[in-house]
């Protein structure tokens, strides 16, 4: 099947990138700890990451995919990588503004993301010197969200799934170099963690301008017009920026109601990064493979095929997502103390950061849910709906979170956002039903319920497992022995989810098989019944 094919590629090389990613927070973590320069560097991090999100993997490469797949079926391929050429223009004078016009409102930018600090002028001031040196990131990404769209048009996926890997690297190589040099957890430690930032994003446009050159499609640069292409390009990256930021609009909203609390911002940004391991394999992987799949389907192939794509996409993610979701909330405490509890982050840290992923886990299935959804709606050019929906979610967010934060604290963040999240994905799937834009088949009604079935069997797996010596490994002193304990619950549970799934049929291996075949013939198929 093309569309897992092509998710198995994107999702290795994110794979890749957020272990990588888990050795750099391991790191920072214990440069940092979660005192106020790590609060700062997360503030930091967290406004460019914002940006990346939403350009490279929701906005823009909502308007713009769809938009440079139909030029190239309609008018050709110069034609395509000229109005590629005047996107990237546009996209390089606004990515400039905004890093500008942060250079020069960084103390109310930060006041805004982080109102708890209005009384700590110091930490304030910090962050906002951290943004500074972290923000021109956004214009190195900016080239890599362009260029990474024309290369997902191709079906080349690898090379803009490898890009995070870059940033990891040099921030690890960073944070080595900190720690041999023995530099104190302080300012400048921040402050050479942020530069690198910066200079990652450099790196990263590099590369992937290498690839595009290598692979031909370069875009041709031209003073930008008022073509309808980009026209309309312009009147859908504004909604794609809600529908596709749902996610990473709502974490925001948790940093600012979290940061009220000392430490709560880097528990919840060290949480985060757990439960976006299998949220980027799966949920960002398979999206970006099916936008231009569903593009292309959308308008080349019958109804029923499209409608068989979404399915078996939606199938795949959900397959891994249920599993992942129960293991995180099921040993969120195990997972925290491994990776991170070591040097300045404390047994306290880990118990916060584990109270935040149980309930950022339990809303995975929804992410990850939301990703092909969205996606469906984008392949069809429709960014308004998956905006009005995601402005919604946002609203649920804030409404849950102000509400239950008297009873819960800090953690009402997490368990509101994946409250919000569940309303998200059925806001979309109902909007994607009632048009007639999908439709659950036979397979999905019988698949879905065993996939849940299995991923649950498995969680009374893994409890089982606890008592007979495993606990005892996790309580171990050594890293190696609570290593051990914890991979030994990973594989117990896997080899539980994998026979399950066989056994129930859940996921048909031999179907896969064949999906393939299917889709070599979908060609042949009658053209005459469009989506």
């Amino acid at each position: 099947m093309t569309i897992l094919r092509n998710a198995v590629v994107v999702g290795s090389a994110t794979l890749l990138s957020r272990l990588l990613g888990f050795l750099r927070d391991g790191l920072v973590a214990a440069v940092l700890g979660s005192g106020p320069i790590a609060d700062a560097f997360v503030v930091a991090l967290r406004l460019p990451n914002l940006f990346r999100r939403l350009f490279a993997e929701g906005a823009f490469a909502a308007a713009f995919v769809p938009a440079y797949v139909a030029l190239r079926e309609e008018a050709g391929e110069e034609a395509a990588r000229r109005f590629a050429g005047r996107a990237l223009v546009v996209l390089a004078v606004v990515t400039s503004v905004l890093t500008v016009a942060t250079w020069i409102w960084a103390e109310p930018l930060v006041a805004v993301l982080a109102p708890g600090w209005a009384d700590d002028p110091n930490r304030l001031a910090t962050a906002a010197a951290l943004t500074r040196l972290t923000f021109p990131y956004l214009i190195g990404i900016a080239v890599v969200a362009l260029l990474g769209g024309q290369l997902a048009a191709e079906k080349r996926f690898l090379a803009v799934g490898l890009t995070p890997v870059i940033l990891n690297l040099l921030l690890i190589a960073a944070l080595v170099g900190l720690i041999v040099l023995a530099v104190p957890s302080g300012l400048l430690a921040g402050r050479l963690l942020s530069a690198t930032v910066a200079i990652a994003g450099v790196v990263q446009a590099l590369f992937v301008f290498a690839v595009a050159a290598r692979a031909g499609i370069l875009p041709r640069l031209a003073r930008p017009d008022r073509s309808p292409a980009l026209r309309k390009l312009g009147r859908a990256v504004l909604p794609g920026l809600f529908a596709g930021g749902f996610a990473e609009l709502s974490l925001v909203v948790g940093t600012m109601i979290a940061s009220i609390e000392p430490g709560a911002v880097a528990w919840l940004y060290y949480a985060d990064r757990l439960y976006q391991l299998p949220l980027g394999i799966v949920g960002i992987a398979i999206g970006q493979v099916l936008l231009p799949e569903i593009t292309e389907a959308v308008m080349n192939r019958p109804v029923a095929t499209v409608h068989r794509v979404q399915n078996r996409a939606f199938e795949a993610a959900l397959a891994l997502a249920l599993p992942a979701a129960v293991g995180l909330a099921l040993l969120a405490t195990p997972i925290v103390a491994v990776l991170f509890e070591r040097g300045a982050f404390t047994a306290a840290d880990t118990a916060a950061t584990a109270r935040a992923l149980t309930a950022f886990a339990l809303g995975l299935p929804a992410f990850v849910g939301i990703r092909v959804l969205t996606a469906a709606h984008w392949g069809r050019g429709d960014t308004v709906t998956p905006m009005i929906h995601g402005l919604v979610a946002v609203a649920v967010n804030i409404a849950l979170a102000l509400a239950l934060r008297p009873a819960l604290g800090w953690v009402a963040v997490a368990w509101a956002t994946a409250a919000a999240a569940w309303a998200n994905l059925a806001l979309l799937a109902a909007a994607l039903i009632r048009s007639g834009h999908w439709r659950f088949d036979a397979e999905s009604r019988r698949r879905l319920p065993r996939l849940l079935a299995a991923a649950l069997a498995m969680g009374a797996g893994v409890a089982a497992l606890r008592p007979l010596g495993v606990d005892a490994l996790l309580a171990a002193p050594s890293t190696s022995a609570r290593l051990a304990g914890l991979g030994l619950l990973v594989a117990g549970g896997i080899a539980v989810y994998a026979g399950l799934v066989v056994l129930t049929r859940a996921i048909d291996l031999a179907a896969l098989g064949r999906a393939r075949r299917r889709d070599e013939d979908v060609a042949c198929e009658d053209p005459s019944d469009r989506a």
